[in-house]
């Protein structure tokens, strides 16, 4: 029997157009080891790798006369060099070069003939190493089960593991009077099947997510009923098919050491190195940005769960809300006071949307936070946020893909219609790395934007550093105070 797509998962095939492909993905840039890398060696990895990744040999096939929602099936013809592709830049092989061919491979809608995925080797990089772009379809996050093949594909060391072994073979297709008998037989069987192949096949997106889009109005209308209304905005506009791809390196230390000055999470910082971004970037605009303008942010996040006495992690809970990025503070330590008294207080409240309940909406993969945002993004109004932003903690250590070292992995969410910008970051190794995608049309000047946003972490960064000397100063007057009063000094004697 075949495997029926879920009806969310279908949604995200229903509600694709060509201004708004429904995949996600990402940039990583590897060291070469000594022997060099190259095709023919990511083809074998990823071959060796498959088997983790069932879903990837499969492709979608709709159901005649749209009668039920599409299915699963093994693709016969699979060919894994289809999908994993070889390009390279022009001499000289800068970053900018190698972003513009990350924005226009995401503007690409995947082959809907053929399992819904792509990875690209992309060589002639100006400092010698390499780069995979990979890019998956939001049909593919299937829930609790769903597995990346850019997590597949790296291991914790440069010994690459023996292959596991790997006896697929494809099953037959169905017939369209299989798929048709298969139907039936669930409506027979499954009344209530009927009414929902009815509704969720509709190829109307707004109609198939209706249902989910309730579900999360409904838990954040008590937050909505108190927010501000968020600025008019250059992001919240029609986009077109093409993109711009930008990214932006940050230290993990400063970020840490910001913290330590002015409080809040790791989390908080980052959120509030991007409204500082914002600010800048809209006053370079000429937009007015008043005291009080907020930007409001989609904001999916994954917090790791103890296994029961283990001390390690046994899971994830998975939580998502909007959050107001304060653009009109000047200060940007308020601004990171603002971020931080949100999400401790969302955190205490009944308006945080919990674990179980983004489960019941988008599901939930470890290493797919970061499509997460853009599923539940893609099922709420438009009008309730400006952007969706992921941050994804991961692994302090280095990760290898056959002996080569990955040295920076910047996601990729997709818009959604009227939703002209997303921000991905991940904390890898020491660093925070972070994917600027945005329509190309309605931001131009999308390096701009990357500018102010290692400005606004420069700032913060300095400003923490004069806390600290001030608090140096402080402690050094107590200090003399003290010692003037102890027996023979001038204070003492008197």
């Amino acid at each position: 029997m075949t495997n029926r797509m879920s009806a969310l998962d279908a949604s995200f095939l229903f509600m694709e157009t060509p201004s708004t492909p429904m995949h996600s993905g990402g940039l990583a840039i590897f060291e070469p080891p000594a022997e060099g890398f190259d095709h023919e060696r990511l083809v074998r990895l990823i071959s060796q790798r498959l088997p983790f990744v069932p879903r990837y040999r499969q492709r979608v096939r709709s159901v005649p006369f749209g009668v039920a929602r599409p299915v699963w099936v093994d693709d016969e013809h699979f060919d894994v060099t289809y999908h994993v592709r070889r390009s390279a830049l022009p001499r000289p092989g800068t970053r900018e070069q190698l972003h513009e061919l990350v924005a226009r491979i995401m503007s690409r809608p995947l082959d809907r003939s053929r399992p819904l995925w792509e990875m690209y080797l992309v060589e002639g990089l100006s400092d010698g190493n390499f780069a995979i772009i990979t890019k998956s379809h939001e049909a593919l996050i299937d829930g609790l089960s769903a597995v990346d093949i850019a997590q597949v594909m790296l291991d914790a060391t440069d010994d690459t593991p023996d292959a596991p072994s790997d006896s697929w073979q494809p099953r037959r297709e169905p017939t369209d009077i299989e798929l048709l008998s298969q139907a039936f037989t669930e409506f027979t069987t499954r009344p209530a099947a009927a009414l929902e192949a009815v509704r969720d096949t509709a190829k109307d997106a707004s109609v198939v997510a209706a249902g989910v889009g309730e579900k999360v109005a409904g838990m954040v209308s008590a937050m909505l009923a108190i927010a501000r209304s968020p600025v008019t905005s250059p992001l919240n506009v029609t986009i077109g098919e093409q993109r711009r791809f930008s990214c932006v390196d940050l230290s993990l230390a400063d970020l840490k050491q910001v913290r330590r000055s002015m409080g809040g999470t790791i989390n908080d910082i980052i959120l509030a190195v991007i409204a500082g971004a914002l600010r800048s970037w809209l006053q370079a605009r000429g937009y007015p940005v008043r005291q009080g303008d907020v930007l409001r942010a989609m904001l999916p996040m994954s917090i790791a769960i103890p296994a029961a006495g283990s001390g390690h992690a046994g899971g994830n809970r998975v939580s998502a809300t909007l959050v107001e990025l304060p653009i009109g503070e000047p200060d940007p330590a308020v601004r990171v006071q603002q971020i931080s008294y949100q999400l401790a207080f969302l955190d205490e409240s009944s308006h945080f949307v919990g674990a179980d309940a983004i489960v019941g909406i988008a599901g939930f993969g470890p290493p797919t936070l970061h499509a997460l945002g853009a599923r539940v993004g893609a099922t709420v109004s438009n009008r309730l946020y400006n952007l969706v932003i992921t941050n994804v903690p991961g692994p302090q250590r280095p990760l290898y893909a056959a002996g080569s070292r990955m040295v920076a992995a910047y996601p990729v969410a997709p818009l959604t219609q009227h939703q002209a910008l997303s921000i991905g970051a991940i904390s890898y190794d020491g660093g925070v790395y972070v994917g600027l995608y945005a329509d190309r049309d309605a931001l131009v000047d999308l390096d701009l934007l990357t500018t102010c946003m290692s400005e606004s972490a420069d700032e913060l960064l300095e400003r923490s550093r004069g806390s600290v000397r001030s608090l140096r100063v402080v402690r050094d007057a107590a200090k003399s105070v003290d010692d003037s009063d102890e027996p023979g000094s001038g204070a003492g004697a008197r």
